[in-house]
């Protein structure tokens, strides 16, 4: 994201299409936080209440490996993964605790460059089950789609296998906008014409995180992340009356990280917007 590098808060919506064996597809509305993580360890959270009680807050302990600070654990991950010219901002899309309470399908960390290129983007994905982990994408591009193989499980009724394709937009200007889509291949070919199993996204106008939107938040949407996990339950629940086909949980991956596959094959004409 670009300067002035101040805490953002995004409304929009969660989409999710499910082509078959029968389709399901929901869309909601939500909210999430993009955070400037280099800026607010620099100059402190400002109107965002970090790592202390609040209606809503962000708490570091809620990523990565648990510690205190969340950006060093990503720093050394990075440079582990010999990415070591990501100094730039970090801008972290994730879901805030609402009052005391988070779950956090997945989180993005854009990592850019000092010149304010994109560097790298960390999907963090957690699943129902207390389990954790990412997907490292090196070198990504705005608009441009890149894959990883899927090696952790995140719903009985997607198997561990097949590969993610993600594709990240943004837009700046007086409405800055910002989309994060994943769509889900169970195939193993990477044929560009073949159809996805699932499409989802999250999409968002951004604003300036302050009183006024932080009332907004909390009064459109007073437990918005116990409706994440609520929701989740509700979808899971209309699969098995349509009777999806069950995968039991296999074991966590041993890595905590899986690097992206080669660079993605094209989006089809179809497929190229949420």
């Amino acid at each position: 994201m670009s300067s002035p590098s101040v805490a953002q808060i995004g409304f929009g919506q969660v989409r999710h299409t499910r082509h078959r064996p029968q389709r399901n597809a929901f869309a909601y509305p939500t909210y999430f936080l993009m955070l400037p993580m280099r800026s607010l360890r620099q100059h402190g959270p400002g109107t965002l209440a970090r790592n202390r009680r609040a209606a809503l807050s962000f708490n570091d302990t809620d990523h990565g490996d648990g510690r205190a600070d969340s950006l060093q654990w990503l720093d050394e991950l990075l440079i582990q993964h010999g990415i070591d010219d990501a100094a730039g901002e970090v801008w972290l899309h994730t879901y805030p605790r609402v009052l005391g309470y988070t779950f956090k399908p997945v989180s993005f960390w854009y990592c850019h460059r000092l010149d304010g290129t994109l560097r790298a983007v960390l999907a963090e994905v957690n699943n129902t089950f207390g389990e954790r982990h990412c997907y490292l994408l090196d070198a990504p591009h705005y608009g441009q789609p890149c894959e990883a193989s899927k090696v952790f499980h995140v719903s009985p009724f997607c198997p561990v296998r097949g590969r993610y394709r993600f594709v990240f937009m943004r837009a700046d200007g007086a409405a800055p906008r910002t989309v994060a889509r994943i769509d889900y291949f169970d195939d193993l070919s990477g044929d560009a014409d073949s159809e996805p199993l699932l499409n989802t996204s999250v999409s968002g106008e951004l604003q300036p995180l302050n009183a006024r939107s932080l009332r907004r938040a909390l009064w459109t949407y007073p437990a918005m992340t116990l409706g994440v996990m609520a929701r989740i339950h509700w979808q899971a629940m209309r699969l098995w009356i349509k009777r999806a086909p069950f995968f039991r949980q296999p074991p966590a991956p041993g890595d905590f990280v899986t690097a992206a596959s080669l660079p993605a094959t094209p989006v089809n004409a179809e497929h190229s917007h949420p």
